[in-house]
Protein backbone atom coordinates (compact mmCIF):
# COMPACT_ATOMS: atom_id res chain seq x y z
CA UNK A 1 0.00 0.00 0.00
CA UNK A 2 3.12 2.33 0.98
CA UNK A 3 4.60 1.77 -2.54
CA UNK A 4 1.23 2.51 -4.07
CA UNK A 5 1.41 5.12 -2.73
CA UNK A 6 4.24 6.63 -3.58
CA UNK A 7 4.17 5.67 -6.79
CA UNK A 8 0.61 7.88 -7.31
CA UNK A 9 2.79 10.53 -5.08
CA UNK A 10 5.34 10.76 -7.91
CA UNK A 11 2.93 10.45 -10.53
CA UNK A 12 1.29 13.69 -8.93
CA UNK A 13 4.56 15.44 -9.45
CA UNK A 14 5.22 15.19 -12.72
CA UNK A 15 6.34 11.49 -13.04
CA UNK A 16 9.85 9.86 -12.29
CA UNK A 17 12.31 12.33 -14.62
CA UNK A 18 10.87 15.79 -12.57
CA UNK A 19 11.39 14.03 -9.62
CA UNK A 20 14.98 13.60 -10.26
CA UNK A 21 15.49 16.43 -12.26
CA UNK A 22 14.21 18.12 -8.92
CA UNK A 23 16.68 16.42 -6.98
CA UNK A 24 19.52 17.64 -9.63
CA UNK A 25 18.43 20.79 -8.82
CA UNK A 26 18.92 20.82 -5.52
CA UNK A 27 21.87 19.29 -5.83
CA UNK A 28 23.54 22.53 -7.69
CA UNK A 29 21.76 24.99 -5.51
CA UNK A 30 22.58 23.38 -2.53
CA UNK A 31 26.07 24.24 -1.88
CA UNK A 32 24.83 28.14 -1.75
CA UNK A 33 23.24 27.99 1.30
CA UNK A 34 26.64 25.67 2.52
CA UNK A 35 29.36 28.06 1.47
CA UNK A 36 27.94 31.20 -0.22
CA UNK A 37 28.13 33.95 2.34
CA UNK A 38 24.92 35.44 3.49
CA UNK A 39 22.73 32.35 2.68
CA UNK A 40 24.65 29.96 4.76
CA UNK A 41 24.94 32.50 7.58
CA UNK A 42 24.51 31.08 11.11
CA UNK A 43 22.25 33.14 12.37
CA UNK A 44 19.46 31.67 9.89
CA UNK A 45 18.39 28.73 11.44
CA UNK A 46 19.32 25.41 9.12
CA UNK A 47 15.91 24.36 8.27
CA UNK A 48 15.07 27.81 6.95
CA UNK A 49 17.97 27.53 4.61
CA UNK A 50 17.11 23.68 3.58
CA UNK A 51 13.18 25.12 3.17
CA UNK A 52 14.52 28.17 0.91
CA UNK A 53 17.01 25.86 -1.07
CA UNK A 54 13.78 23.33 -1.67
CA UNK A 55 11.63 26.33 -2.81
CA UNK A 56 14.36 27.84 -5.03
CA UNK A 57 14.81 24.25 -6.97
CA UNK A 58 11.14 23.86 -7.01
CA UNK A 59 11.14 27.07 -8.87
CA UNK A 60 13.70 26.37 -11.20
CA UNK A 61 13.25 22.82 -12.07
CA UNK A 62 11.22 23.52 -14.61
CA UNK A 63 13.42 26.22 -16.61
CA UNK A 64 16.37 23.47 -15.82
CA UNK A 65 14.65 20.84 -17.47
CA UNK A 66 13.51 22.67 -20.42
CA UNK A 67 14.33 20.25 -23.87
CA UNK A 68 16.41 17.95 -20.95
CA UNK A 69 15.76 13.64 -20.81
CA UNK A 70 16.81 13.31 -17.32
CA UNK A 71 18.06 9.58 -17.69
CA UNK A 72 16.61 6.76 -14.68
CA UNK A 73 19.24 4.60 -14.55
CA UNK A 74 20.50 4.69 -11.10
CA UNK A 75 24.34 5.35 -11.63
CA UNK A 76 23.72 7.56 -14.23
CA UNK A 77 21.60 9.57 -11.65
CA UNK A 78 24.38 9.64 -8.96
CA UNK A 79 27.20 10.96 -11.35
CA UNK A 80 24.93 13.94 -12.41
CA UNK A 81 23.90 14.56 -8.68
CA UNK A 82 28.20 14.30 -8.19
CA UNK A 83 28.66 16.72 -10.75
CA UNK A 84 25.95 19.00 -10.26
CA UNK A 85 27.19 19.51 -6.57
CA UNK A 86 30.77 20.51 -8.02
CA UNK A 87 28.88 23.11 -9.98
CA UNK A 88 27.28 24.61 -7.39
CA UNK A 89 29.85 24.60 -5.24
CA UNK A 90 32.34 26.43 -7.73
CA UNK A 91 29.82 28.95 -8.36
CA UNK A 92 29.14 29.54 -4.23
CA UNK A 93 33.20 29.54 -3.55
CA UNK A 94 33.57 32.27 -6.01
CA UNK A 95 31.04 34.39 -4.76
CA UNK A 96 32.45 33.39 -0.97
CA UNK A 97 35.92 34.36 -2.11
CA UNK A 98 34.97 37.98 -1.85
CA UNK A 99 33.49 37.85 2.05
CA UNK A 100 37.03 36.26 2.42
CA UNK A 101 38.96 39.04 1.22
CA UNK A 102 36.71 41.26 3.47
CA UNK A 103 37.54 39.68 6.69
CA UNK A 104 40.93 38.95 6.02
CA UNK A 105 41.53 42.86 5.02
CA UNK A 106 40.06 42.92 8.81
CA UNK A 107 42.58 40.81 10.23
CA UNK A 108 45.28 42.70 8.52
CA UNK A 109 44.13 45.68 10.30
CA UNK A 110 43.65 44.00 13.27
CA UNK A 111 47.20 42.56 13.80
CA UNK A 112 48.99 45.68 12.95
CA UNK A 113 46.83 47.98 15.40
CA UNK A 114 46.66 46.09 17.97
CA UNK A 115 42.76 44.89 17.63
CA UNK A 116 44.15 41.21 17.67
CA UNK A 117 44.46 41.37 21.40
CA UNK A 118 41.25 41.08 22.13
CA UNK A 119 38.71 38.70 19.68
CA UNK A 120 35.29 38.16 19.41
CA UNK A 121 32.51 35.66 18.09
CA UNK A 122 31.50 36.79 14.22
CA UNK A 123 27.76 36.73 14.23
CA UNK A 124 27.30 35.77 10.34
CA UNK A 125 29.97 32.65 10.30
CA UNK A 126 30.56 31.57 14.02
CA UNK A 127 34.35 31.91 13.37
CA UNK A 128 36.41 33.99 15.96
CA UNK A 129 37.95 37.52 14.99
CA UNK A 130 39.18 40.82 16.27
CA UNK A 131 36.97 44.08 16.17
CA UNK A 132 37.93 45.48 12.53
CA UNK A 133 37.61 41.95 11.43
CA UNK A 134 34.02 41.64 12.31
CA UNK A 135 33.35 45.30 11.38
CA UNK A 136 34.22 44.26 7.86
CA UNK A 137 32.23 41.10 7.89
CA UNK A 138 29.01 43.30 8.77
CA UNK A 139 29.76 46.21 6.29
CA UNK A 140 30.75 43.61 3.71
CA UNK A 141 27.04 41.72 4.02
CA UNK A 142 25.36 45.06 4.74
CA UNK A 143 26.93 46.19 0.85
CA UNK A 144 25.84 42.71 -0.45
CA UNK A 145 22.36 43.25 0.47
CA UNK A 146 22.00 46.89 -0.62
CA UNK A 147 23.87 46.15 -3.99
CA UNK A 148 21.24 43.18 -5.04
CA UNK A 149 24.02 40.78 -4.82
CA UNK A 150 21.61 38.25 -3.38
CA UNK A 151 19.55 38.54 -6.70
CA UNK A 152 23.26 37.84 -8.94
CA UNK A 153 23.68 35.20 -6.99
CA UNK A 154 20.29 33.59 -8.25
CA UNK A 155 20.58 35.05 -11.69
CA UNK A 156 23.97 33.64 -12.11
CA UNK A 157 22.60 30.16 -10.35
CA UNK A 158 19.67 30.48 -13.46
CA UNK A 159 22.43 30.93 -15.75
CA UNK A 160 24.60 28.01 -15.16
CA UNK A 161 22.01 26.16 -16.53
CA UNK A 162 22.15 27.50 -19.79
CA UNK A 163 25.79 26.96 -19.90
CA UNK A 164 25.75 23.43 -18.68
CA UNK A 165 22.41 21.60 -18.89
CA UNK A 166 21.08 20.09 -16.75
CA UNK A 167 21.92 16.16 -18.11
CA UNK A 168 25.29 17.51 -19.13
CA UNK A 169 28.38 17.77 -16.82
CA UNK A 170 31.34 20.26 -16.59
CA UNK A 171 35.03 20.35 -17.61
CA UNK A 172 36.45 19.95 -14.12
CA UNK A 173 39.84 21.33 -15.70
CA UNK A 174 38.70 24.98 -16.00
CA UNK A 175 36.68 24.77 -13.04
CA UNK A 176 39.66 23.83 -10.82
CA UNK A 177 41.84 26.36 -12.75
CA UNK A 178 38.61 29.05 -11.45
CA UNK A 179 38.74 28.20 -7.92
CA UNK A 180 42.53 28.38 -8.29
CA UNK A 181 42.78 31.66 -10.18
CA UNK A 182 39.96 32.49 -7.29
CA UNK A 183 41.68 31.92 -3.93
CA UNK A 184 45.15 33.67 -5.33
CA UNK A 185 43.67 36.60 -5.12
CA UNK A 186 42.27 36.72 -1.72
CA UNK A 187 45.07 38.46 -0.11
CA UNK A 188 45.60 40.90 -3.39
CA UNK A 189 41.73 41.79 -2.74
CA UNK A 190 42.12 41.91 1.32
CA UNK A 191 45.43 44.69 0.75
CA UNK A 192 43.17 46.49 -1.29
CA UNK A 193 40.52 46.93 1.04
CA UNK A 194 42.84 47.31 3.98
CA UNK A 195 45.63 49.58 2.43
CA UNK A 196 44.94 53.02 3.60
CA UNK A 197 44.45 51.52 7.02
CA UNK A 198 47.96 49.75 6.77
CA UNK A 199 49.12 52.85 5.09
CA UNK A 200 48.33 54.89 8.13
CA UNK A 201 49.40 52.86 10.81
CA UNK A 202 52.59 52.14 9.27
CA UNK A 203 53.40 56.01 9.40
CA UNK A 204 52.02 56.28 12.56
CA UNK A 205 54.81 53.39 13.60
CA UNK A 206 57.54 55.42 11.83
CA UNK A 207 56.75 59.03 13.05
CA UNK A 208 56.70 57.15 16.75
CA UNK A 209 60.10 55.47 15.97
CA UNK A 210 61.70 58.90 15.25
CA UNK A 211 59.90 60.19 18.47
CA UNK A 212 61.56 57.28 20.17
CA UNK A 213 64.99 58.13 19.15
CA UNK A 214 64.89 62.12 19.97
CA UNK A 215 63.16 62.04 23.21
CA UNK A 216 64.13 58.60 24.42
CA UNK A 217 62.36 59.28 27.68
CA UNK A 218 59.11 58.87 26.22
CA UNK A 219 57.34 55.91 27.18
CA UNK A 220 56.09 55.21 22.99
CA UNK A 221 54.48 52.01 23.72
CA UNK A 222 52.08 53.38 26.15
CA UNK A 223 51.49 56.39 23.91
CA UNK A 224 51.12 54.77 20.57
CA UNK A 225 49.03 52.09 21.36
CA UNK A 226 45.99 53.82 22.00
CA UNK A 227 46.64 56.29 19.24
CA UNK A 228 47.11 53.35 16.64
CA UNK A 229 43.47 52.09 17.75
CA UNK A 230 42.38 55.45 16.84
CA UNK A 231 44.36 55.98 13.36
CA UNK A 232 42.91 52.81 12.65
CA UNK A 233 39.23 53.62 13.48
CA UNK A 234 39.46 56.70 11.89
CA UNK A 235 40.89 55.60 8.76
CA UNK A 236 38.81 52.53 8.45
CA UNK A 237 35.64 54.64 9.24
CA UNK A 238 36.58 57.19 6.85
CA UNK A 239 37.19 54.48 3.80
CA UNK A 240 34.58 52.25 4.44
CA UNK A 241 32.13 54.01 2.43
CA UNK A 242 33.93 53.56 -0.80
CA UNK A 243 33.81 49.56 -0.47
CA UNK A 244 30.50 49.62 -1.96
CA UNK A 245 32.27 50.42 -5.45
CA UNK A 246 35.16 47.59 -4.68
CA UNK A 247 32.54 45.01 -3.72
CA UNK A 248 30.43 45.74 -6.69
CA UNK A 249 33.30 45.30 -8.76
CA UNK A 250 34.73 42.46 -7.04
CA UNK A 251 30.99 40.69 -7.19
CA UNK A 252 31.41 41.44 -10.83
CA UNK A 253 34.26 39.59 -11.16
CA UNK A 254 33.83 36.72 -9.18
CA UNK A 255 30.30 35.47 -10.95
CA UNK A 256 31.95 35.90 -14.14
CA UNK A 257 35.14 33.58 -13.59
CA UNK A 258 32.70 31.29 -12.47
CA UNK A 259 30.41 31.29 -15.34
CA UNK A 260 33.06 31.48 -17.98
CA UNK A 261 34.52 28.21 -16.26
CA UNK A 262 32.06 26.38 -16.37
CA UNK A 263 32.14 24.63 -19.90
CA UNK A 264 30.31 21.14 -21.00
CA UNK A 265 32.14 18.51 -21.29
Amino acid sequence: MSHLTLTQLIQQLGGTEKVTGFFLVLARVTPLFIVAALFSSRMVPLRVRGVVAVGLAMGMTSVAMHGQHVPGAPMQVAALLIEELLIGLGFAYAVSVVFAAMQAAGSLTDAVSGFSFGSFVDPVNGNQGGALAQVYGLVGVALFIAIGGDAWMLRGVGRTFDLVPLTRGPKLGPLAGAAEHTFATIFASALEVAAPALLALLITDVAFGMVSRVVPQLNVFAVGFPLKIGVALLITGTSLPFLSGWMSDQLTTSVGVALHALQVR
